[in-house]
């Protein structure tokens, strides 16, 4: 027993999946396929994808806006979750990705339920005009922008709606004292902000490279 959280070695993460992961034929294929790719670490954990799914279950979400969305993996995992009226919005910039996404959401029949905008995040967050409408956030883009994107999510959110952000451990590079990278920097300031920020209920969570849910007040 311990009154801490575990650290996972291969061998306990492994079984973590076996017993755990419920990842359809279709997530895998992207999943495997996305990994060849030079830029697979952007790619959430399998384990990550099914908790977002599951959250989305759990607040009955049906609007879900998600800013960064590289091959689509977390999109499809939080599309299928939705109900049949459900929608979300996809904010990432333009790259040979896009293509890989939109091919799993249409095999997967779940492309209408998706809209993907093409565009710097923060240019098409200031453009949705729908405060309050949103069930979900999940952010997981260009982490020097995560203090903006927060505020954005705040504005967009509903009251009880979550805003989810992946890498807030960040390979552990949140404990540099005097770090060079902009993306650290602002890492860490999120985390130390949302401390006590009272606009919302807060929990960090060591999953993938760190989970973070903010639940808006």
């Amino acid at each position: 027993m311990t009154a801490r959280t575990l650290n996972l070695d291969d061998a306990l993460y492994q079984y973590l999946l076996d017993v755990s992961l419920r990842e359809t034929p279709l997530l895998k294929r992207l999943r495997d396929e996305t990994q060849a790719m030079p830029m697979a670490r952007w790619q959430v954990a399998p384990e990550q994808g099914q908790f977002l799914a599951l959250l989305v279950k759990l607040i009955g979400a049906r609007r879900v806006l998600e800013v960064g969305t590289f091959t689509g993996y977390s999109a499809l995992c939080m599309a299928a979750a939705l109900p049949d009226d459900g929608a979300m919005i996809c904010c990432d910039i333009p790259g040979n990705y896009n293509a890989i996404a939109r091919r799993y959401w249409q095999e997967a029949g779940l492309a209408e339920r998706i809209d993907l905008r093409l565009a710097p995040a923060l240019v098409t967050l200031e453009q949705l005009n729908q405060p309050g409408q949103f069930d979900l956030v999940f952010i997981d883009a260009d982490k020097a922008n995560y203090p903006q994107y927060l505020e954005h999510a705040l504005r967009l959110l509903r009251v009880g709606g979550l805003a989810v952000f992946d890498n807030t451990l960040w390979s552990g590079r949140v404990l540099e004292d005097h770090p060079e990278s902009a993306d650290t920097r602002a890492i860490q300031a999120l985390n130390l902000a949302l401390k006590d920020d009272a606009r919302v209920e807060l929990s960090l969570l060591p999953l993938g490279d760190g989970l973070t849910l903010c639940r808006k007040r």
